[in-house]
């Protein structure tokens, strides 16, 4: 990877990474706002990500269908995310036709609308969102245990927001949350690719160094310690499959102990993508719950994924059941294994394989620009720019004996959520 990076910051407080890639003629440009769910308050859940569909709407300058028609005219590709940490928007274009992502971008940072027709054409779209998600056993599981490893702490909301919050936020608290949030003292303007960074920083100071900014007023939650307690919740609703999801506290991503646990999931459940795009694939096959679970027809598949987050977050494992196997066996034989790994029984070429995949997951997908561009705002949302330069090495210094200290650390049986979807029998 070419780690030659250029950062700045405008007079107005706009942070500025560029990373020159002459591979290929694409440049990829990622401006990343400090906003997410866990900066929202009770009675305001979803704002976020409610201004993330309203940016699309269009400015006094462009409607949003010109700005789409635009990217599509030059074979480019935009979209935007709102995680519980930040909220980002993305276009990957043709190097020569980078100043329509910085003039589409500048001019959603200032000027866009939030048009009253609008946000309530809006409010009708997410809440069909939020419906159509319940449907999904598996976002009503994990919003449910969520809930439970979370007793205060804004992780335990979805983006999406409650549905009695989406019914009843105004206009006047979107464009509030906009204007506070979205300008440049809150933002990061990150680009890969085939440009020349004298240019583009002119390019830059053009477009953005006269947008006004002010200080932000951020909700800073505190963050939350351990799950103090075994929580247990069942749930039933339609569906064919049983699932069951085993949630543990994570640590935050900028701690030593986030790159033990990365290798503790990796040999457990298979290796985690933090990539955006383009990822590649490795299976799971090879991990410790995947022989012992799903090959012993215990369970008839096991995932689970770790998030690089600002606050200690969660981890989540999710079984998929097999209707002839209890509950409680199925359990039982989970801890079987956690508890293997908790008593120190970590064979050296079983770590090595974890570290390898681990790796390979994360090279596989890093490389491509778009990805590039990706981790130039990622990394410095919870961390800074050299935590993603020295990932690999931080990988590969893990030892067994971090491993299980991890393990022991946070896979306690006592300080976790246990939570069953059953499906309704069919008459």
């Amino acid at each position: 990877m070419q780690n030659t990076l250029h950062k700045s910051t405008l007079e107005n407080g706009l942070q500025i990474y560029l990373k020159e890639i002459h591979t290929a003629p694409i440049v990829s440009l990622w401006l990343w706002y400090d906003i997410g769910a866990r900066n929202e308050v009770p009675g305001k859940t979803g704002l976020s990500h409610w201004v993330e569909h309203m940016q699309f709407k269009g400015t006094a300058n462009m409607t949003g269908q010109e700005m789409d028609h635009a990217i599509a005219r030059v074979g480019g590709y935009w979209n935007a995310f709102t995680s519980q940490d930040w909220t980002t928007y993305l276009e990957t274009l043709p190097a020569n036709h980078l100043e329509l992502a910085l003039k589409i971008e500048a001019d959603r940072m200032q000027n866009s609308l939030f048009d009253p027709d609008d946000v309530e054409m809006e409010r009708t779209v997410i809440l069909s969102e939020r419906e159509g998600a319940e449907n999904d056993p598996l976002f009503l599981l994990g919003e449910a245990t969520e809930a439970l490893a979370f007793q205060t702490h804004p992780y335990r909301n979805e983006v999406l927001g409650f549905q009695a919050d989406i019914e009843s936020l105004t206009r006047d608290d979107l464009y509030g949350h906009y204007k506070n949030y979205y300008q440049p003292q809150n933002a990061r303007l990150c680009l890969a690719g085939d440009f020349d960074t004298p240019t583009v920083l002119k390019m830059i100071e053009d477009y953005f160094g006269a947008i006004p900014s002010h200080p932000v007023k951020k909700n800073i939650p505190t963050p939350e310690g351990r799950i103090t307690q075994t929580h247990h919740i069942e749930l039933e609703g339609p569906g064919d499959a049983h699932f069951a999801e085993i949630v543990y506290r994570s640590p935050a991503a900028n701690t030593n102990d986030f790159f033990a646990y990365t290798i503790l999931d990796s040999l457990l459940a298979g290796p985690s993508s933090l990539n955006m795009f383009g990822s590649g694939g490795i299976s799971n096959r090879t991990s410790r719950l995947y022989k012992a679970l799903v090959e012993n027809e215990i369970v008839a598949g096991v995932f689970a994924g770790i998030n690089a987050t600002i606050d200690p977050g969660s981890y989540s494992f999710t079984l998929i059941c097999r209707p002839d196997r209890a509950s409680e066996d199925v359990i039982k034989r989970f801890d079987e294994q956690i508890e293997d790994i908790r008593n120190g029984n970590i064979k050296k070429a079983e770590l090595e394989r974890a570290v390898k995949q681990a790796k390979a997951l994360f090279v596989y997908g890093a490389d491509n620009i778009t990805n590039q561009g990706f981790w130039l705002g990622y990394a410095p949302s919870f961390a800074d720019y050299n935590w993603f330069l020295q990932y690999i090495e931080r990988l590969q210094a893990v030892t067994p004996e971090q491993v299980i200290a991890i393990a022991q650390k946070y896979f306690s049986p006592d300080e976790r959520v246990v939570g069953f979807y059953n499906p309704i029998k069919k008459d």
